[in-house]
C-alpha cells in the first residue's frame, strides 16, 4: 500500500505540520483545513510543502519520525528547499 510523507505549512500560524497518510493527499489536506480538535484544525490555511512517496506504511512512518526528530525547523526548510519536486 503506498504512503505519503508529507510537511503542511500555515502562514497564519507560522509553523509546519509533518504527517504521513495513505489517503490520497488533497483528501488528508481537505480534512486539516476542516474545524476540528487537533493541531491543524485551529488555522485553516495549510498547504502542501513536500511530499515523499513510499512503498509501505512503515516507511513513511518510519521517516515521519526521522524527520520529526530533527527538532529544527531550519533543516525541516532546507529539506523543502532542497526538494527537486516540490509538492
Amino acid at each position: 500500500m503506498q504512503s505519503i510523507l508529507y510537511i503542511l505549512y500555515s502562514s497564519i500560524a507560522d509553523k509546519y505540520y509533518i504527517g504521513h497518510t495513505t489517503e490520497d493527499l488533497s483528501e488528508r489536506l481537505r480534512k486539516h483545513n476542516t474545524h476540528h480538535k487537533g493541531f491543524t484544525g485551529k488555522f485553516k490555511d495549510w498547504k502542501v510543502v513536500y511530499s515523499e512517496v513510499f512503498s509501505t506504511k512503515e516507511e513513511a512512518y518510519k521517516r515521519e519520525r526521522e524527520v520529526k526528530l530533527w527538532k529544527s525547523r531550519k533543516r525541516v526548510e532546507q529539506l523543502i528547499a532542497g526538494s527537486a519536486h516540490p509538492a
